[in-house]
């Protein structure tokens, strides 16, 4: 059962059911309530109509014995003290009106006989009721519920109670009653039919949204499947089944391959990454240990400056490696605020043929930004580092500003990048031709790392033709707010 319910299939199918079984339900109280307020409506219009005929009888001074009184409902004529003073055949019991006597106590004669007028209308006045004239029908009748027994059959009523004043000046009241067996038959049957009617409705509903959510997830499945194949094969190139259509699901399969793609993206330049990695550092650790064991075997001809470089080398190599393990990590850039002209100045002192320029402005107010200090001096220093391994004679480093962005642009006079590789250069261990003499060049991360790390503090690095020849790499971060 848990497992039964704990899919989307059947949980919208009883969603949908309960959902349906709800409005079901309103809307059949409504219909009921609605159904038996204009049955009763009938009722009371119809009793109303009896009770004025009677009404109109006595207004014109027929006697009680006289009445043309409904023999299929019951009709009572009550004076003001309660006696009964007429009533229709066939009437057993009764209960609902002033009172519940069924054998009348009046003359055979006329309609005074009541009692005494000058005493009914001093009841009538002490009871609050409307003032009539003689042979006046009041127009506002009032509506009871009852039973009542004709003929020995036992029925729920709806009484009107309709007062009306005789020429003698008798103030009586005329009951007339209308049988509910209507209203309950058809409220009844209303109620059976919606009892018959609504689970059917509910199991149709059910059958008709686990069929189209079946229908709905199918492609949801087959793609589950193709997840659950290319997790337990590894196969990064499989991808799930896009469905022919335009909606959520397909959406998600297109994404899904996208993200699948992405994955084996990654996936590939991390295996790419740790072959050459691996061929990087090969190089270096051979040479040293060939020269170490070398030296272990002959002093004499042990080469300490070679061994050196060579450490130097590897050294240099696996902090690269570890800043882009780190960055790949997602190691955060920090909030330090920092000077880039004083970063420049710093990283090329030393350095020859290396000059920084500053534009107006900035070496009097600086050109701040906030991040890392390690990690952008290491940018600078691989940027200037590039320039001098590929310039003539010169490099030239410009700081200034440009409305919201910090700008370092590091140029150098010599072949500069073609048009074909300015992206391949920032791609990891990536060298072009004439650099690739790792006596000359590096192990090719370094352009990489600048490009990570510019990025992570929110910045651009790109390459183009300087002015005068060769390469000009432009560094841009957001100034410090």
């Amino acid at each position: 059962m848990r497992r039964l319910f704990g899919s989307v299939r059947a949980r919208a199918t009883l969603g949908a059911a309960l959902v349906v079984a709800v409005a079901l339900a309103m809307a059949g109280a409504a219909v009921l309530l609605s159904l038996r307020s204009n049955l009763i409506d009938q009722a009371d219009t119809q009793a109303e109509r009896s009770a004025r005929s009677v009404a109109g009888l006595l207004s014109n001074g027929t006697a009680y014995d006289k009445l043309d009184l409904d023999e299929d409902n019951p009709v009572q004529v009550v004076a003001a003290n309660g006696t009964l003073l007429a009533v229709s055949d066939g009437l057993e019991e009764i209960s609902g009106t002033a009172t519940d006597a069924v054998k009348p106590v009046a003359s055979a004669g006329g309609t005074g006989d009541s009692g005494d007028g000058d005493s009914d209308d001093d009841a009538d006045d002490s009871d609050g009721d409307t003032a009539l004239e003689p042979g006046e029908i009041d127009d506002e009748a009032t509506f009871t519920d009852g039973t009542a027994t004709v003929e020995g059959e036992t029925s729920d009523y709806r009484f009107a109670a309709l007062q009306v004043e005789t020429r003698d000046g008798d103030r009586l009241t005329v009951y007339a009653g209308e049988s509910l067996e209507t209203e309950e038959s058809a409220v009844n049957t209303a109620l059976t039919v919606m009892l018959i009617g609504f689970p059917l409705l509910l199991g149709v509903v059910a059958a008709a949204t686990w069929l189209v959510t079946r229908r709905a997830l199918r492609p949801v499945e087959g793609i589950r499947r193709e997840m659950a194949a290319i997790t337990a094969s590894e196969d990064l190139a499989r991808r799930v089944p896009e469905p022919d259509t335009h909606d959520e699901v397909a959406r998600l399969a297109r994404t899904t391959n996208q993200t699948l793609a992405a994955l084996e993206t990654s996936v590939e330049r991390q295996r790419r990454f740790v072959a050459d990695a691996s061929h990087e550092l090969r190089s270096p650790i051979a040479s040293l240990r060939t020269q170490l064991e070398v030296g272990a075997a002959h002093p004499e001809l042990l080469d300490v400056p070679g061994a050196v470089e060579d450490t130097v080398r590897l050294q240099r190599l696996a902090a690269d490696l570890l800043l882009l393990a780190r960055l790949d990590a997602g190691e955060g850039p920090g909030a330090t605020r920092l000077d880039l002209a004083e970063v420049a100045r710093r990283e090329a002192r030393g350095r020859d043929g290396v000059t920084v320029e500053a534009s107006e402005g900035v070496e009097s107010e600086g050109v701040e930004v906030a991040g890392s200090r390690g990690q952008l001096e290491r940018v600078i220093g691989n940027l200037l580092d590039n320039g001098q391994r590929h310039a003539r004679s010169a490099v030239t480093v410009s700081v200034r500003r440009d409305g919201a962005w910090a700008v370092v642009e590091v140029a150098d006079d010599g072949d500069g990048v073609p048009g074909a590789d300015r992206e391949r250069i920032f791609e990891r261990f990536v060298r072009l031709d004439e650099a690739r003499s790792r006596d000359d060049g590096g192990a090719g991360l370094g352009l990489a790392i600048a490009r990570d790390v510019a990025a992570r503090h929110g910045g651009t690095l790109t390459v183009r033709d300087a002015p005068a020849g060769g390469a000009l790499f432009e560094l841009r971060l957001p100034l410090a707010v």
